[in-house]
This record gives C-alpha cells, structure tokens and sequence, in this order.
C-alpha cells in the first residue's frame, strides 16, 4: 500500500502517509520474536560491479506462472476466472502441500482478519459496505491424474476458523526438488465495494488480489505464507503471467505487462495482457477514464495514464513525474527492465484504489484542484508508486517479516528523488515558503520512536499509526540522516549496490546492511542496524558555556626552585568553554556553531563519540550563543528545542535560535494526522 498525500483546505498539507492498518495483538497469532529476524551475519561482500548494470541479474528464476481467463461483469461486480498455473519447486526439499492465497475473503464478512482488526491510524475502512469473497470450483494437478485437490484442502487459515484467506492444499505425492506441476484452476467471485486496493465504485472496478495464488516457497523448503490483515503486504515468487480480461467493450481497461491483442464479440471485448519477470498482477476496467499516452525520456518504455475527466493537469503532472522518476531511479538503483508503465487516476470518492503499485502498474490520486495549490502532492504519490517498482517489485521482499525493506526504503528514495527534483520544496512552495518531505516525515519519526523498533513484521505493530510513522517516516529519515553525514552519493551507492545484486532475489536485512558496511563502512552500518532493531535514539544538547577575558596565567609552573616560563595567554581576548550531550545510543558526528558577540561565527566538527564532552572556545568577543547541528542534518534528533542556548545577556536578536530550532518544523509539527 502506499502513501497518498492530501491537502486540505484548513492545514494545508497533511504527510501522506500510512496506509494500511494494524492489526491487535489479540486478534493475531503471536508475532516473531524479533531476535528471530535481527541479522546476525553480514553476507560475502557484493563488490562494486553492481555499481552499475553491468553486472546485474537480467531475468528471474520462473517459478511460478499463471495463465488465466478473467470475465468481468459491471452489473452484478462479479467475476468469473479459470486457468492454469505452471509451478517449480525451485527450493532444496520436496514438497507434499502447497499454500494458496485468496485474500479476497478478507472482505467475506466482518469476522475475517481483515475486519477484526481496526483502521487505527492508517489507510482503510473499519467496515465495509459490500461484501465480497471468491469461491474456488477447481484446483486439479495435471501431473497427478487430474485430481481436484481443493475438496480436500483445509477450509480456513491456519488457528483461525473465521478467516479464509490462507489455504493449506495437501497434494496426493511430494513434488521432488527441480520438478514442475500444472494446475488447472477455475473460481468464481464477487468484488466488494471498493475498499482497501479493490473492489467497485459505480461502474469503476479496480481488481487487486483476485486469483488463487500461491505462496512463496523459500530455499529450504517452506512456504512464506500468511493471511491477509490491513498492514502485511505481498510477497510472491517470480514468473510470467498471461491474462485475457473479457468486458463490454464500452469499458477502459488497464492492466500489468503489455496488451497482445484483442478480440471484439457481440458488445464484448478480450484483451490479452503478458509480462514476464513479475510476481503479481492486477487490473482496472471503467467506461469512465480518459487516456493520456506518451514514452520514458529514452524511448524504451510506453507510459499510459487512465483518469477522469477534469483531472487533465493531475495527468499532465503524473506522466512528467513518472518520466522523471524513471530516469532518476533507472539510474540509481537499475534500469527499469520492463516496456510498459500504466498510472491510474481513480475517480473522485475511489480514493481506497489510490495510492497502490503492482508491476507495471501503479495508482496514483488526489482532487482535481491539488495540481493547483503549490503542494506537490500528486507528484509525491506518483514517484513513491514508481520507486516500488523497484521496492517491491524487482527487489522482491518480504513485505510481511520485514515492510521496513519496502516501505522504508521506498520513502527515503521518494524523498531523495523529490528533493532532486524540486530542492528545498519538495513537499509544497508557496510564494516564499518552502517545505521539503524531509520536514514533513520527521515529527512522526520521532513522536512515535518509543513505541516500537522498525524492523518487525508487520503483525507485530500495535497500531496502523505506528505503522505508518516507523516504517515509512523513521526509515526514511534514518537513511536520510545517513545521507546527510556520510554523503548522499555514497547513500545512494549502497542503495543502488543493494538493488543490483539482488535484483529478482528475495533480499532481507542482512543483505541492506552487508552493502552498507561494504559502501558507507562499518560504523554507519552499525548505526543503521541500531537505529532500526534497537530502537536506538539521539538527542543532542548545549548543557552550558561560559567565556570571560583571557588573562595572562598566574602562579609557579614547573619545579619550585627552577620555574618554567609563564604560559602564553589565550590567544584570543576571550576564552572559555561549551559543555555539550549526546544522549541515546545513536552516534553521528555533527557541526556546532559558536557566536561571538561582534556577529563572528566560529564552526567546530564534534564527533559526538562521548556522550558529553566540553569543547574549548577562544574568540574575539564574548561567546554569546551556541548551535549544534545548524543545518539540521541529523533528522533523528529527538528534540531541536535543545540544541541551541544563548547567553540572556546578549543582544543577538531571535534569528539564530529560530533558525536552528525550528525552521520548518515548527510550524509543520501539530499538522501531523
């Protein structure tokens, strides 16, 4: 799910955030102890090969492909689907069941997971309107005699009697390591009111989740497979799809991977979608949207975007957006491997469609006036859409054990691109002011940093709005501190290293911090680890200074009866000294500003490797303010109303302290949602 920014009339700007929401710990199995997920061994290095695409994977491994028959009907919001689907046990054991994922049943009744949990803070409805579920009719293994597995599939999710969506299939004989199976599927469903990636509004349909799916298969022979709740994601294994949705003909349809063709019969339409290399699919089909069509900056990929009408400039802004962004992130962490992008606008009251990537297809939202409002909000939500295409997409994670690797990753890139893209504003311009999302993501960043780590899974936060703060916000505001201390480019690099080496793989933690360690060295790895397992802090503060006249050293040095020379004086008029703390586990180095009186500014390095430490001070004229990190470069900080002190004696007006305390913050701060 992703962030979709709003601007309201009364604030302004609201941080796009969170979406989904987060289940309660009553209503979940117990979550994963997060020493059972916390790295504890850093991968071979990767080698700076990756540093570009030369050395990168060109093609998955196939594991698992689908060949399906789709018919929408508009009227009644059903569905109609059968096929095939060509599955490897591409793991190192054999394999005597298969796990089957059929989230629609999320929206059966308001007893599923799905709907025992509450929105709480994030994306969602506490209700839906209009049920709806789907009904498998076949599920039959070609390769063993053609027997109908499903009757004797389990009928609900593992310990859960009143969910459906995670299925347990046992098969008649082990499917041996290398060896394939063929199965034919058909099933039967009906879309819900649109909520939460899917389901219809009027004529619109958008169908997200909506086949028999089989869960990933890992290495060793388990499957990765869960049931469907408002925060975890998906997390699937690669292969080709090969789908034809059959509509009226008066319908628009969008849909991953390129349309092969189409075949028109009486006042119906197929249209045959296929791409390779994906791990998902969805599509849209109304008789409402408008087309605008166009091509990436380098000509290799063919851009499409479906929107309503009166949404012309939101259009305009997303397919510029996307252009852009394909070329920012092609260059930063791979090329974009695949010829077709499609953006969806859905129309207004859809907004639960909004916000939400699949491969080669992404949705985007907003109102008709936001292009006009100085907010770059439809940007923002079309490049965060976009970077998953790599963050979810082509590094395929696990988005339920570890959403940090996906969400988090993806935020800080949306920020990094954005601000690349319109520096110093890259949230709103307004007139003279101008606020980046960095200021924007950082009060939850840190308003919620007590309540959890950021690196658990998904179950395991206590509500959506921690979710969305620590995952998307913390994360990105972690690696863009980082960013600000060590380099962006070497930020970047190791990022970039990162989604290069294990384009088509199924990376976890480690991994990320392996090519930290590899590319930005082993402190800042360290810092990272701590700052998303441990939920490791930093507060710096100005405990006291002082200066006063320098005067000439008084008494005997050295031996008695043979003293040394007297010391020479400071070697300014003024001397003293800055007392300054660090608290909490985190450790950047950071610049300090000292001011003297005449207006001279004196800017020290403190590596901030003690938690206090008193730091001399020679100058010209009194020492009347003192300002740590004036840039604002670590985004962690807990608390910026510390981080300067001014003598009450001075004549300095409040410039130097509004500066560094606040800046955009302070007035961003109590707009949070």
């Amino acid at each position: 799910m992703r962030r979709l920014f709003e601007i309201t009339a009364g604030l302004g700007i609201a941080w796009a955030a969170a979406r989904a929401t987060q289940p309660s710990s009553a209503a979940l199995a117990a979550p994963e102890p997060l020493a059972a997920i916390a790295p504890t061994t850093i991968p071979a290095p990767v080698g700076a090969a990756y540093d570009d695409d030369a050395a990168m994977t060109g093609h998955p491994e196939a594991v698992a492909g689908y060949t399906l028959r789709a018919s929408l009907d508009p009227a009644k919001h059903t569905l109609h689907g059968e096929g095939r689907i060509l599955w490897k046990n591409a793991s190192r054991a054999a394999v005597s069941e298969l796990w089957v994922h059929l989230y629609l049943n999320g929206f059966k009744n308001d007893k599923t997971l799905f709907q025992r949990v509450p929105v709480d803070g994030f994306r969602g409805t506490d209700s839906v309107t209009g049920f709806g579920h789907i009904t498998v009719k076949r599920f039959a293994v070609r390769e063993m005699e053609g027997q109908d597995l499903w009757p004797g599939a389990d009928k609900t999710s593992p310990g859960d009697p009143d969910d459906e969506t995670d299925i347990r299939v046992p098969l008649p004989r082990a499917v041996e390591p290398g060896a394939s199976i063929t199965v034919d599927v058909a099933w039967d469903e009906q879309l819900p009111a649109l909520t939460f990636r899917t389901g219809f509004l009027d004529g619109f349909h958008f169908v997200g989740q909506w086949f028999p799916k089989i869960a990933r298969l890992e290495p060793d022979g388990h499957f990765t497979h869960f049931a469907f709740h408002h925060l975890s994601e998906f997390y699937s294994d690669f292969g080709a799809y090969d789908v034809t949705i059959d509509t009226p003909d008066t319908m628009v349809v969008g849909a991953t991977g390129r349309l092969e063709g189409e075949v028109r019969t009486s006042g119906r339409i197929e249209r045959r979608y296929v791409q390779e290399d994906v791990h998902d699919f969805a599509f849209t089909a109304w008789d409402g949207f408008r087309e605008l069509t166009g091509k990436s900056d380098d000509g290799k990929v063919a851009l499409r975007c479906l929107y309503p009408a009166g949404h012309e400039r939101s259009a305009e802004i997303e397919m510029e957006t996307v252009r852009f962004g394909l070329g920012y992130f092609g260059k930063a962490y791979g090329r974009y491997p695949y010829e077709t992008l499609t953006m969806v606008h859905p129309p207004e009251g859809a907004t639960e469609a909004g916000g939400m990537e699949y491969p080669t297809l992404i949705t985007t939202g907003g109102a008709w006036y936001e292009p006009f409002t100085g907010a770059h909000t439809v940007d923002t939500v079309t490049i965060h859409e976009l970077g998953h295409e790599w963050f979810y997409g082509l590094v395929a994670t696990d988005e339920h054990a570890f959403p940090f690797l996906d969400e988090g990753l993806n935020s800080y890139a949306e920020a990094d691109s954005m601000e690349a893209r319109f520096p110093g504003s890259s949230a709103v311009k307004w007139g003279s002011t101008e606020v980046s999302l960095w200021a924007i993501g950082r009060p939850g960043s840190i308003e919620r940093a007590p309540n959890a780590p950021v690196a658990q899974p998904s179950p395991s936060f206590a509500t959506g709005g921690d979710y969305g703060s620590l995952v998307y916000q913390r994360t990105a505001s972690i690696l863009g501190t980082l960013a600000n201390v060590y380099g962006e480019a070497t930020v970047r690099r190791a990022i970039g290293r990162y989604t290069r080496r294990y384009r088509f793989e199924h990376p976890g933690p480690a991994e990320l911090l392996g090519v930290f360690d590899e590319v930005v060295g082993h402190e800042a790895a360290e810092t990272l680890r701590a700052a998303l397992f441990d939920r490791a802090s930093v507060d710096y503060l100005v405990a006291s200074f002082e200066s006063e006249l320098s005067e000439a050293p008084r008494g005997i040095f050295g031996d008695p009866a043979h003293p040394s020379p007297t010391p020479a004086a400071a070697p300014g008029p003024w001397s003293g000294d800055v007392l300054l703390r660090r608290r909490g586990a985190l450790r950047f180095p950071v610049d300090v500003e000292l001011h003297e009186e005449d207006g001279t500014i004196q800017r020290v390095r403190w590596e901030a490797r003690a938690p206090a430490e008193r730091l001399p001070y020679t100058g010209k004229s009194r020492l009347v303010a003192v300002v740590i990190d004036p840039e604002h470069r670590i985004l962690l900080d807990e608390n910026l109303g510390n981080n300067a002190k001014r003598d009450g004696k001075s004549t300095l007006g409040g410039a130097v302290l509004e500066r560094a305390l606040y800046g955009a913050e302070a007035a961003l701060w109590g707009l949070q949602p």
